[in-house]
């Protein structure tokens, strides 16, 4: 498969509500996943499918998602970015907030083995 095969599947996945679906899936076990900034005492490269399941649960837990849009795959060589907005309200803030986020995902082996966000908080 394609990196653009690959990041349709991931797209398709997104958008139909399984993210974890898609992590079990299309992620390599090795896969690094690194976001812009650390979580407070926490750090910003996390390693493996277990790890990325958590993070997502967990942002899934401190935030309540009012919508989500999804754009892409856009490909380049073995890589492939995905344009991700979300509409959430921080359970900490109680403030209703528009995130919009960059995700750059690399493929090896038909897995994704590393992914990056960029945002502005």
């Amino acid at each position: 498969m394609t990196p653009f095969d690959i990041g349709s599947q991931l797209v398709t996945l997104v958008r139909a509500g399984k993210g974890p679906e898609a992590i079990e899936k299309l992620y390599a076990t090795d896969i690094v996943s690194v976001e812009a900034m650390a979580p407070p005492g926490g750090s910003a490269e996390q390693t493996g499918i277990a790890a990325c399941l958590a993070k997502g649960k967990h942002w899934r837990e401190i935030n309540e998602i009012h919508a989500a849009t999804v754009e892409g795959p856009f490909p380049h060589g073995d890589r492939f970015a995905v344009f991700l907005s979300y509409e959430i309200t921080p359970r900490a803030s109680g403030k209703r907030t528009t995130m919009r986020e960059i995700a750059l995902y690399t493929v090896k082996n038909d897995k994704i083995v590393r992914e990056e966000f960029f945002y502005q908080m």
